[in-house]
């Protein structure tokens, strides 16, 4: 099967239990967002997707391969934009995506077309030239995510993508993605622990103490409450 699966993943650190029995598939083309509190999970499961950690159990499947017996195939179909930012400040633009596009292999005409088009994409083509260190935080994002795209993946995973954004700056990544999302086809996992950067057309994975407590549409899910309101009481002391 075609976008991502994870398939009964257990993760423990010593005696802690992170997760416990996740079960969820993304198709194609579907924004899926991973909704938890702080605590509930979302980055060690970002770290089992991509072989940081190892699941002693389960499976997890991304375009079709599997991650423990294909591993090599299965990452090449990721993109990655993790919480802490990885830019070297000192680079432009679109020095930092060539360097990436050189680790993938790319060179010559096929990478400078593969970065042009990437920046296209985040509305960052006009900034190529300038030093990442003289960009805002939500430019700084939006070359990240960029860089991600610049080794054509099938599958993107975004791990608190607009930590330390300000409203604006949220609500733009957010909808770039959503559009990656929706006219490109990419199967989008965003987690996040902001219920406002969620559509009600959206998957919904809400994650909790290292469970997975829901998996459906946000609209449907929510009903007539607020997302924010739904989700607290979902994770709320005792809720689960």
């Amino acid at each position: 099967m075609s976008g991502l699966t994870v398939s009964d993943i257990s993760y423990n650190y010593g005696a802690k239990r992170a997760l416990d029995g996740v079960d969820f598939a993304v198709d194609p083309g579907t924004f899926c967002a991973l909704l938890g509190p702080n605590g509930a999970g979302k980055s060690t499961l970002f770290s089992l997707l991509t072989r940081l950690f190892t699941a002693p159990s389960g499976r997890i499947t991304v375009a079709g391969y599997d991650l423990a017996s294909d591993p090599r195939r299965a990452l090449a179909q990721m993109g990655v934009v993790f919480q802490q930012p990885t830019l070297d400040l000192d680079l432009s633009v679109h020095r930092n995506l060539s360097y990436f596009a050189a680790l993938h292999g790319l060179s010559g005409r096929e990478a400078a077309s593969r970065i042009d088009a990437a920046l296209e994409r985040l509305d960052m083509i006009e900034r190529a030239s300038e030093r990442v260190r003289n960009l805002n935080g939500g430019h700084r994002r939006r070359t990240e995510i960029a860089r991600a795209l610049v080794a054509n993946p099938s599958v993107l995973l975004l791990d608190e993508a607009s930590v330390g954004l300000d409203a604006a700056a949220r609500r733009s990544i957010t909808g770039h993605v959503h559009e990656l999302s929706k006219n490109d086809g990419l199967t989008v996992l965003w987690a996040t622990h902001l219920a406002d950067e969620v559509f009600d057309d959206d998957q919904l994975l809400i994650l909790h103490r290292g469970q997975l407590l829901e998996n459906g549409r946000a609209g449907d899910l929510r009903g007539d409450m607020a997302l924010t309101d739904y989700f607290l009481s979902r994770t709320a002391e005792g809720a689960a």
